[in-house]
């Protein structure tokens, strides 16, 4: 590969989920699919996805701004600006925004696996579906993710 992706503060492909916000930075296609990297917002007060665990893939998430509130298991860990998360396979996790002001993080995914599961919502939503938690565990089901049920 000898191009580089410059992607400007008000360019990237913009998926919007309801509460969230995921804008396309690297989709993968310049990194030969070893990282994809989106950035997201995420309303104030606002839960984010079911808890899940990733087979397949690495995740980290950086807070820019707000503070996110990230569950692992049956821990809650606050994540104020300036935090680094990361996320092996096989660890239950997920993130909320229980802050007055939005969140805004940085994500990765590695290998780039997991972008196209926010453009699959995307689509989903567009044909009429619902972001339900079924609905949102179907998707994650095509990406080597499956949500975190009480028997985990």
């Amino acid at each position: 590969m000898t191009d580089v992706s410059i992607v400007a503060p008000e360019s990237g492909e913009v998926i919007a989920l309801g509460p969230a916000r995921m804008r396309i930075l690297e989709d993968g296609a310049t990194t030969a699919h070893r990282l994809g990297i989106g950035e997201i917002t995420l309303a104030p007060h606002s839960p984010g996805p079911p808890q899940h665990r990733h087979a397949q893939h690495d995740e980290g998430f950086y807070v820019v701004s707000g503070t996110a509130r990230f569950t692992v298991g049956t821990t809650d860990h606050d994540a104020p600006a300036g935090t680094l998360v990361m996320v092996p396979p096989g660890v239950p996790h997920t993130f909320a925004n229980p802050g007055d002001q939005p969140l805004v993080m940085v994500n990765t995914f590695t290998p780039d696996l997991y972008v196209q599961y926010f453009r699959d919502l995307r689509d989903m939503l567009a044909d009429g579906g619902e972001l339900t938690p079924q609905a949102t565990a179907e998707v994650m089901s095509r990406y080597a993710t499956t949500p975190v049920t009480d028997s985990d």
